[in-house]
């Protein structure tokens, strides 16, 4: 067994770090000013008076950070970043003036959309899909974002999948990746009949325990021209079973009744939510399932937004996401999210920082994650203010894209 005492020793052994002159921090609730803050190995040990002393220890080592804007890392919780090939070709026909009728889901039926990604996914190599992945993760670190949920779900067959998410594992780097098999749609052809139930037995019986060594949650899309509810509810057991978290696409283009589903298996989150009604409000408020909005998508699909004021007075706890994906949200700017989240579905300003930060930890079941203080991660991302600005956290989100960061630390370790 540990030893208790070796343990306290080996801490006290680890260096520390002084990030000095902080004007002001958001520390995943509320906003200190003129701060700084002491690091130990890969852990908050403090949050002190700017003015502190190191009590003449010579072994601290100081950061300067004058001026600065101090947020946990950010968290971006539901991203598809690993695929390959493009969707400019739907975006382009749904703002034509001749494509004005062409929806998300009709461009789905006759084989574009997703079917599009899975096509060019499948031709991919690991390796490529390995540095598309690392390039577009280095876009999101430059902007803080130190943890990424990446979903499976552009294969549609196991030796894709699996490609996927080794190349999503193998992209990560200064930047945590998370990984989720994501049952996304059936394959073109097989969504009928006799061929979709053969489909959806393999995804249970073949697919899911094949990858599951690679992921640490499910997710599924539940809506029309996906998967049914039913469908659903067996995939969430079979996730449960082999001991996965779960995550739900809910009631975006349709309601179904998935985030009640959700919400009575345990999941961490329901994502989307624009057609959620009361009781699946109530139900995940009473399990405690994290609502993540994401403004991307209903933006890009001129859709309507999700009932933000009855999530809020339910005590749903509400995460902001990029759903980075090349076409319902090709965002991969969590700044314009949030800042969208505020402006389109009428988030406060501390509801989109705490939905970047310590409530989009909450969706992925990381409780060390979005937050500053002893004991909390060491993921810290520091920003100047725009030019003539004050220090304060909301010009962040006022600014659409939010700003560059200055400096970035992972887990004690500056990385920018």
């Amino acid at each position: 067994m540990s030893n208790p005492k070796r343990r306290a020793r080996d801490r006290e052994a680890l260096p520390l770090t002084r990030i000095r002159g902080i004007a002001r921090l958001w520390d995943g609730r509320r906003v200190h000013h003129d701060v700084s803050l002491l690091l130990q190995g890969s852990r908050i040990v403090e949050i002190g008076a700017d003015d502190d002393t190191d009590g003449g220890d010579d072994a601290v080592e100081t950061v300067e950070a004058d001026g600065l804007i101090a947020m946990p890392g950010l968290v971006d919780c539901h991203t598809h970043t690993t695929f390959a090939g493009t969707r400019v070709g739907d975006f382009v026909r749904r703002v034509s003036l001749t494509g004005a009728t062409d929806t998300y889901t009709s461009i789905l039926e006759v084989g574009g959309g997703i079917h599009t990604t899975v096509h060019a996914t499948r031709m991919a190599t690991v390796d490529e899909l390995t540095v598309l992945t690392t390039a577009r993760l280095d876009d999101m670190l430059a902007r803080g974002v130190t943890t990424v949920e990446i979903k499976s779900g552009y294969g549609l067959d196991l030796k894709t999948e699996r490609r996927m998410l080794e190349a999503a594992r193998a992209s990560a780097g200064p930047v945590e990746v998370l990984t989720t098999f994501l049952a996304h749609v059936f394959p073109r052809g097989r969504d009928q009949g006799a061929d979709r139930a053969a489909y959806f037995q393999e995804l249970l019986t073949v697919n899911l325990p094949s990858l599951a060594p690679l992921v640490t949650a499910v997710d599924v899309y539940c809506d029309t021209g996906a998967f049914s509810l039913a469908e659903t509810d067996a995939i969430l057991t079979r996730a449960k079973a082999l001991g996965l978290d779960i995550h739900v696409h809910a009631e975006q283009v349709a309601h179904t009744g998935a985030a009640a589903l959700a919400a009575r298996h345990g999941a961490l989150s329901a994502d989307h939510l624009e057609r959620i009604d009361a009781n699946g409000i109530a139900a995940m408020a009473a399990a405690g399932t994290v609502a993540v909005l994401l403004p991307g998508a209903m933006l890009y699909l001129r859709d309507t937004p999700p009932p933000v004021a009855a999530l809020r007075t339910a005590g749903v706890p509400m995460a902001v996401a990029t759903d980075f994906n090349p076409g319902s949200s090709p965002v991969t700017n969590l700044w314009t999210a949030a800042t969208l989240a505020c402006l389109t579905m009428g988030l406060t300003a501390e509801e989109a920082l705490t939905g970047i930060t310590r409530n989009a930890a909450l969706a992925l079941g990381r409780r060390d994650l979005g937050w500053l203080g002893p004991g909390s991660a060491a993921d810290i991302a520091l920003f100047f203010p725009p030019p003539g600005e004050p220090p304060n956290v909301e010009v962040l989100l006022q600014y659409l894209g939010g700003r560059p960061a200055e400096q970035v630390w992972k887990g004690g370790v500056r990385v920018i």
